[in-house]
């Protein structure tokens, strides 16, 4: 999975916790270095905060996800209920920050069981 996240802590910890559950991560700190990996790495998710310096996490997924359909996204955000998912038209889940490593292991369960996002 690739992670973008520009918090150093929060993304060093995410990035242990997902670990230590088995999956591989690559965590870098801003869309654009996201970009730049995208051409030479197949990743099955993508998880982005929204609130990133430069291009935010929701244009990076606009960008992103059609052109890499099988890729999903999960789009991080404190932002509670501002971000619709569905507006987006990319089948990406939500997860509000802050979170519970469970609850972001389960929509990865989803996504790999192939659970639509709502």
């Amino acid at each position: 999975m690739l992670y973008v996240e520009d918090s150093d802590d929060v993304r060093e910890v995410v990035t242990a916790l997902m670990e230590m559950s088995g999956h591989e991560v690559v965590a870098v700190p801003t869309a654009e270095a996201a970009l730049q990996l995208l051409p030479d790495r197949r990743f099955g998710v993508l998880i982005a905060d929204v609130s990133l310096p430069g291009l935010s996490g929701v244009d990076l997924m606009r960008q992103v996800l059609p052109a890499y359909p099988d890729m999903a996204g999960i789009l991080a955000t404190g932002y509670g209920n501002a971000i619709n998912p569905k507006s987006l038209g990319l089948g990406v889940r939500v997860l509000p920050k802050p979170f519970e490593p469970e609850v972001l292991e389960q929509m990865l369960r989803d996504i790999e069981a192939g659970v639509p996002a709502h």
